[in-house]
């Protein structure tokens, strides 16, 4: 009986991989993405966004990413988080009039819970954060001198009809809005108090935010599509890609039988073999035509002739390793998004992609991207792999492999020392320092957080560390320098275990002692 058992349960897997494989999720991709084609061209002027990672998938052009994590909408989990504030999809939707989200769900739902709750949560704290803004500038004579007078009169007349209510969607119940409702104030106050420019967003801002749903089951009437403009908020469309009905079903075409995943997007790494949407939507049609039986191997194909390209110019390459039979595993990942600029008088990345703070002569960005900095720049690779460059000095350059959190739990604590004495030699020189790290997102975030942490005021102005010597660190403040990084560095995600790691450690006083 029990050897029975076993079989059922390996027919079972077996056909679970089947439904699951490679072929299934692209060519569920692909058609999923025709229909978030279809609704882009309904507001052609609005940015399209992708919501990382799986929305990333949905489409061969975005225009922008931002990071709405659907466990901040889980329910018994709710929460607004001011190291997610995505700050520049406000500025994008203030500047353009609004935007368009992507998103997927693999559980069976119309929306992911970052759509029904997460991003409806933001785009209400933000409305009452600028609300309180408009009111203070205009009721407050001392603003003048920095604000004109046209400007306060026009914050002043907008304020007075702002929308500062919660829109959810329908499905969302009553006594799940009430217990949002009730934290709302408390959010509006972390997010006031966490030092992010809600200035530049209320300028922006003519209109308050306010949330769209869109899926493949809403009826949408050709000859009346609503001018974006004609309404009045600021809309936020957010489009779930995939269908709900069911998360496997079976379609045929004239050439191929193929099983539909819903949110096929999602969690890449069980799936993807190492491939990226980048090079997907490169040679989407050549993947797509090869059929069930030979998608596999195209895709080993092109995985390995975009590592030689790579290889090629002197870019990181690592090789990817892939399981042929039980079930697919990606061990590494091409980087794939590119930071982009928002106004044209803001310096957020150079012309090699790297994000600069500000004036802080600090930057961040993907290990490979900063093998092309100048050579008067210091760099601080982050990455598990080296790479040579060429620098003024060998002395400029400094490797510390540091493994996430998730692999060791205390690599990035143990290496912060080192980091920080090599910043501070180098800063000290009026150096710029570049620090990268395989994501540009994680661990090199982290690193620019201590530093700014630890030689750095209030004021964003290089001190050696004084300013920290004579302050006792908290987590509030370092929520206040993780929003000043993300301003810059829009793509940042940084890991709670890696988070935790930094505050032990500026807790703990590691930071090297001021140089008298």
């Amino acid at each position: 009986m029990a050897d029975e058992r076993q079989s059922i349960y390996k027919i079972a897997r077996t056909i679970k991989r089947r439904e699951s494989s490679l072929y299934n999720a692209l060519r569920s991709i692909y058609e999923d993405s025709i229909f978030v084609g279809e609704i882009s061209q309904l507001w052609p002027e609005l940015p399209l966004v992708a919501n990382l990672r799986c929305g990333l998938w949905y489409s061969p052009k975005f225009d922008f990413n931002c990071y709405f994590k659907s466990t901040d909408g889980h329910t018994n989990n709710l929460s607004f988080n001011t190291s997610r504030l995505n700050l520049h999809v406000a500025l994008l939707a203030g500047q353009r009039g609004g935007c368009i989200i992507v998103d997927s769900t693999r559980k069976g739902k119309r929306f992911p819970d970052s759509m029904s709750k997460t991003i409806p949560i933001w785009t209400c704290v933000l409305n009452r954060a600028i609300f309180n803004y408009r009111t203070r500038l205009h009721d407050s004579p001392e603003n003048e001198s920095t604000t004109s007078n046209d400007e306060i009169d026009n914050l002043g007349q907008h304020s007075s009809g702002w929308d500062c209510s919660l829109h959810l969607p329908l499905w969302v119940s009553e006594t799940e809005k009430s217990m949002i409702e009730k934290r709302l104030e408390h959010w509006t106050n972390e997010f006031e108090a966490s030092g992010a420019d809600i200035a530049s967003i209320a300028l922006s801002l003519r209109k308050p935010l306010r949330p769209l749903w869109i899926s493949q089951r809403t009826v949408i009437w050709l000859n009346e599509v609503p001018e974006y403009d004609s309404w009045d908020f600021t809309p936020i469309i957010l489009v779930s890609a995939s269908s709900s009905s069911g998360i496997f079903q079976q379609r045929t075409t004239s050439e191929f039988s193929w099983n539909y995943i819903s949110g096929a997007g999602d969690d890449e790494e069980s799936w993807a073999r190492g491939l990226s949407p980048n090079v997907f939507w490169k040679h989407a049609y050549d993947v797509i035509s090869s059929g069930p039986d030979l998608c596999n191997q195209k895709v080993a194909d092109l995985i390995e002739k975009e590592r030689v390209r790579r290889a090629q110019r002197g870019e990181n390459a690592p090789q990817v390793s892939v399981r042929n039979l039980k079930g697919p595993e990606s061990t590494s990942e091409f980087p794939i998004e590119e930071l982009l600029e928002l106004t044209e008088g803001e310096r957020l990345s150079d012309g090699h992609g790297i994000s600069f703070l500000g004036s802080t002569n600090i930057a961040v960005g993907k290990s490979q991207l900063a093998m092309e900095v100048p050579p008067a720049y210091c760099i601080l690779n982050c990455d598990m792999e080296s790479f040579s460059v060429s620098l003024d000095n060998p002395e400029m350059y400094l490797h510390l492999p540091i493994m996430d959190s998730k692999f060791d739990r205390f690599s990035l604590l143990r290496n912060l020392p080192s980091a920080l004495n090599f910043a501070k030699s180098q800063l000290v020189k009026g150096k710029t320092l570049v620090i990268c790290c395989n994501s540009g997102e994680d661990i090199s975030i982290c690193i620019c957080l201590a530093i700014l942490t630890s030689f750095y005021d209030e004021a964003g102005h290089f001190d050696e560390g004084k300013s920290f010597s004579k302050t006792r660190i908290t987590k509030s403040e370092l929520r206040k320098r993780l929003v000043f990084i993300c301003k810059y560095a829009v793509n940042a995600r940084p890991s709670r275990g890696n988070l935790k790691q930094v505050f032990a450690c500026l807790s703990g006083g590691c930071v090297p002692c001021v140089s008298s």
